[in-house]
């Protein structure tokens, strides 16, 4: 196994754990981190970790703005979505929401 099939294993499998810590470090090793995964990670600190949330948060939507073929509509959505988990980390409907506007 490479490397980054190793850091990309233990990253999904700190995901699906609930480990922020190592999701973290388990990124920081990637070369690159997918759309969806870096959704996936904002998620985790939305309901593990509220001082790195809303960071990432913001980084999230300017890289999901940036990735072209966004509407407006779109990245006002996703970053209401993602206020809205800044206020309540289990909202399905803001979860629901993202996850549509990444696939």
């Amino acid at each position: 196994m490479t490397s980054q099939g190793s850091s990309y294993a233990r990253f999904r499998r700190a995901i699906d754990a609930g480990q922020p810590a190592k999701a973290l470090d388990a990124a920081s090793e990637l070369p690159q981190v997918s759309l969806a995964d870096a959704l996936a990670l904002c998620l985790l600190l939305a309901a593990r970790d509220r001082d790195r949330y809303e960071p990432a948060a913001r980084r999230w939507l300017e890289r999901f703005a940036g990735e072209g073929g966004k509407s407006l509509h779109e990245i006002l959505m996703a970053g209401a979505a993602l206020a809205e988990l800044g206020r309540m980390p289990g909202s399905e409907v803001a979860r629901d929401t993202l996850e549509q506007l990444v696939e």
